[in-house]
């Protein structure tokens, strides 16, 4: 089932990572390895995003390796994040910044890793409607573990901007009463952290 009508968040990918798990030298970017289709993780990831959502405003850091130009041609709005190496906290309070609700409308955010291809489009809507049925925080669960995306209502638009360093929203999900949804969807769970994660 779709989002309920007249309910809308903003995608935020968070994409300024430097994957240093992945390569530590740094010479390979894991956002743009490519998956068994030829589609690079990022562009999977922001095109279940756009599948399902009007806008979605991605993260990157200056030096990203063509990673904005990817999800521009797709059609994400790209900000780049100076600081992006003082940790996802910050980046996602940037994105925030450049995705203000008065101008589009929106209900929220829906927060998602650029290393996480493999969510479902039925758990996106499914995050949507629970902010469109009045949660303030909703989050999937597979298997009795919580994962990601997740959705933010607009009541903590100050506690997101706030956010710093590299816990992301961590503190806000601690503190702040958060709706889980049970999904058929082990996506939740599946990032690419190490090259061993890339699916052959």
């Amino acid at each position: 089932m779709p989002p309920r009508e007249g309910i809308t968040l903003t995608g935020i990918l968070l994409a300024a990572g430097r994957g240093r798990r992945f390569d530590p030298a740094g010479v390979q970017n894991k956002l743009l390895q490519r998956l068994p289709n030829g589609e690079p993780v990022v562009v999977a990831s922001a095109r279940r995003l756009l599948a399902v959502l009007p806008r979605v405003v991605a993260v990157v850091p200056p030096r990203d390796g063509g990673v904005a130009d990817a999800l521009r041609a797709l059609g994400c709005t790209v900000t780049v994040c100076a600081d992006a190496d003082s940790g996802m906290g910050l980046s996602l309070a940037h994105a925030i910044r450049h995705a203000p609700l008065e101008t589009h409308g929106a209900s929220g955010w829906l927060v998602a890793l650029g290393d996480m291809p493999f969510v479902a489009e039925a758990t996106l809507q499914a995050l949507v409607r629970a902010i469109g049925d009045g949660a303030g925080i909703a989050a999937p669960l597979f298997d009795g573990r919580r994962g990601n995306p997740v959705a933010f209502g607009a009541i903590h638009h100050a506690a997101l901007l706030a956010l710093d360093g590299d816990q992301g929203a961590r503190c806000l999900l601690a503190s702040s009463p958060v709706t889980t949804i049970a999904v058929p969807d082990p996506g939740i769970l599946r990032d690419i952290d190490t090259q061993g994660d890339l699916p052959a």
